[in-house]
């Protein structure tokens, strides 16, 4: 895994692949992206002094200590509240994400009126960006958009794919042997997560400054796919 410096702090409307392409790119890398960069470049930077809070988002607010303002984006951003308590808002994310806060955030922003909404359409984010690569430096590779997520079962953020293109997401060992000729019947791999988990040991959580990491020799991949194929869908969710 490679972690390039250097690259500056992005604004609304950079081009993020013209930023990546001198990184010397080899065919079948695989390009990992923070999701406050891509979110940042796509302008996806809201105002709270903008928003009227509707009448639940004000009623929401002093339940989970948020400004009203702040649920009231994250109630625009979500499909269904899954638990509401002091300090947290976890949501389906029209998306399809179970998350906390639809994935909002105010960290490395600027302004502090303003917080940092997902990617409209992540793994559209990552087809995007991996044409525009091709484009600009002649290689095939793929591309995964990494959010830091929490989790229900396991205390500590990891990063997790929310965007991805040019590899499956999932890989289902279905049906294949393990060492002993035992056929596998449930396994299926978290391809995007596994590789966007290793990217943010570069990465780092906070003020590292690398929102970039080139990860290396993991092959060519067996098909293209997204990380929408990693939602689980809701009549499988133990949890809810």
């Amino acid at each position: 895994m490679i972690a390039p410096t250097g690259l500056p702090r992005i604004q609304p409307g950079d081009d993020l692949a013209s930023l990546i392409a001198p990184f010397g790119l080899q065919d079948h890398d695989v390009v990992v992206l923070a999701q406050k960069i891509v979110s940042k470049a796509e302008g996806r930077l809201f105002r709270l002094s903008d928003i009227t809070p509707s009448e639940r988002a004000i009623e929401l607010g002093p339940k989970v200590d948020k400004d009203p303002r702040l649920v009231e984006l994250i109630l625009r951003e979500s499909t269904e509240i899954v638990r509401a308590i002091k300090g947290v808002v976890i949501v389906q994310h029209r998306l399809g994400f179970v998350m906390a806060n639809a994935g909002i955030d105010a960290s490395n922003v600027d302004d502090p009126d303003q917080v940092l909404l997902l990617p409209a359409d992540p793994d559209a984010s990552a087809r995007r960006l991996r044409a525009r690569l091709k484009e600009l430096a002649g290689v095939e590779v793929g591309v995964i958009i990494n959010d830091s997520w929490g989790r229900a079962w396991r205390m500590g953020t990891i990063g997790a794919a929310i965007g991805a293109s040019g590899l499956p997401g999932l890989i289902d060992m279905r049906g294949q042997p393990d060492m002993n000729g035992r056929i596998l019947r449930v396994t299926e791999i978290g391809h995007a997560d596994e590789i966007a988990a290793a990217a943010s040991l570069l990465m780092g959580q906070a003020a590292e400054g690398r929102p970039v990491v080139i990860v290396r020799g993991l092959g060519r991949p067996d098909r293209d796919g997204n990380a929408a194929e990693l939602v689980r869908p809701k009549n499988m969710d133990l949890f809810r």
